[in-house]
This record gives C-alpha cells, structure tokens and sequence, in this order.
C-alpha cells in the first residue's frame, strides 16, 4: 500500500492508495485545490469543512452534468473553436451562479 501526501487549502493529507496510483491522486487533488483556490477567492475566509463540503458539491455538480449531457447529447462533429469557447463561457457563467446560489445559502444559515 502507497501514501502520498496532497495539499488542499493549505493544509496536508495523507492519503492511502494501491502502489501505481499516486499520481492518479494527486491529479485528483489538483482539481480539488483549484475549486479550493476558486471558493477562497470568491468567499474569503472560510472554515475548512465548509470549504471541503463546497468543494464536494462543486465536484458533484461537474459530475451530474458530464452524465446529464452524457445521456442526452447527440453524436455530432465536434464543434469549432468559436462554438468551444462560447459553450466554456456558458458553463462557467453557470457555476459562478451555483457557487453564489450556495453562498447565499450558507450566508443564511
């Protein structure tokens, strides 16, 4: 069994894997560092479970969306890079509303 140790928010995790994944973790890590740098650039200041619970629905959001336009998304020729770039915008438009639909949520709370 490996260990390797990935960083988020500043603060360190050991992390137990089968030998041969390590950087399979820490490239998942890094995606979860970014949405941290996301959330702390966005908020501020915020207590590290609230910042990993948001990180959790950030990435479970990703996820419902990859499998929701998974299953409705016919085949079609890939699109140009005009059409890429305006599709990356709208999804990014998308998450900063989600991201402050859930401040506000925990704003309230």
């Amino acid at each position: 069994m490996a260990q390797v140790v990935i960083n988020i928010n500043d603060r360190e995790y050991p992390i137990a894997c089968e030998n041969g994944q390590e950087v399979r973790i820490m490239q998942l890590a890094q995606i979860l560092q970014q949405k941290a740098l996301m959330l702390k650039d966005f908020n501020g200041r915020i207590s590290e479970n609230l910042m990993l619970a948001m990180i959790g629905i950030l990435v479970a959001d990703d996820l419902f969306e990859l499998k929701k336009n998974q299953s409705v998304a016919p085949v079609v020729p890939a699109p140009k890079d005009d059409a890429k770039e305006k599709e990356i915008a709208e999804r990014i438009q998308n998450l900063d509303k989600k991201i402050k639909a859930v401040a506000k949520l925990i704003e309230s709370l």
